[in-house]
């Protein structure tokens, strides 16, 4: 109890611990995970829990882990001043113990009750979340989100290799697709909180390229998506049905990319690709399921 905050209630830091995890962002995370899983083959319904679970674990201790190291620039931003560090409600070193923890939970689990590989895989998304994005990449490049975005894309591999027990071409491509999604993604909402990111001193694009070369890096990276997008439709993984979804889902994500940057103010834009951008990747997911069981 010394490391929490004088006052602190039990269900005051059970709120805590799960901001501390950032359950909306994870929820993203295992529908990539799940629809592999689907892809690959007929898991049971107590691999696909485990793996959920696992990896609920995995992804929510790497967050709070994010919250420790970022400890010094969350009350500078407005969106992160209420965390529990800069809050006051928990102590760093409490913050650390709790991610720690929680993806040692995680890789006991997954290796005991699904195999190695998996366990290694979510291990891998957890060290590169925190190592190559979080202390490297964030503070020292505008391209931090394209490479350290790799992170976001693990899932796929994860929920793959639990099926499997191996990582092949598809799983590699579903990799693929979530890594070109994330710019577009991510810099919507980068350019709704750049000022955010200005006080702070993190290099997001906005910051140090501009509006207007942000936008246009996003036009590219859609188009890249889209294309990779259809791209397992050529050697046989999908068929029409997820063709057809991919087309009509990528289509809606570049109109909106394209009406950000005609549109004068852009802001109200800017919030429909990245909410969209959200539902967009779900969508996806769950089209590439649905072909392969129809």
């Amino acid at each position: 109890m010394s490391d929490l905050a004088a006052g602190t209630t039990g269900r005051s830091l059970a709120a805590d611990l799960v901001m501390l995890t950032k359950p909306r962002i994870i929820s993203l995370l295992l529908v990539t995970t799940a629809a592999p899983m689907y892809i690959a083959g007929s898991p049971s319904w107590v691999t696909v829990l485990v793996v959920m679970v696992g990896g609920y674990l995995m992804a929510g201790g790497a967050n709070a882990v994010n919250m420790y190291i970022d400890q010094d620039i969350d009350d500078r931003m407005a969106r992160t001043r209420l965390r529990p560090i800069p809050g006051g409600r928990m102590t760093p070193r409490a913050v650390l113990a709790f991610g720690l923890a929680l993806a040692v939970g995680a890789t006991w689990l997954l290796a005991w009750s699904v195999n190695v590989l998996t366990a290694a895989l979510a291990l891998g998304g957890f060290y590169f979340y925190i190592f190559i994005y979080t202390r490297w990449l964030k503070r020292t490049t505008p391209q931090n989100i394209v490479i350290g975005g790799a992170a976001g894309a693990f899932p796929p591999l994860v929920g793959w290799a639990a099926t499997t027990g191996t990582v092949d071409l598809t799983a590699i491509y579903l990799f693929l697709i979530v890594f070109y999604w994330t710019p577009p993604h991510f810099w919507a909402l980068a350019l709704l909180k750049q000022a955010d990111y200005g006080r702070a001193g993190v290099p997001m694009a906005p910051v140090i390229w501009g509006e207007r070369e942000t936008m246009d890096q996003m036009l590219w990276y859609t188009l890249l998506l889209i294309a990779l997008t259809v791209l397992p439709v050529t050697y046989g993984a999908f068929g029409l049905v997820y063709l057809a979804s991919a087309l009509a889902l990528g289509g809606a994500l570049l109109w909106g990319v394209l009406r950000m940057r005609r549109s004068t103010p852009w802001t109200g834009a800017a919030w429909w690709v990245y909410k969209y951008s959200l539902l967009y990747l779900a969508l996806l997911f769950v089209a590439m399921a649905v072909d392969v069981k129809v």
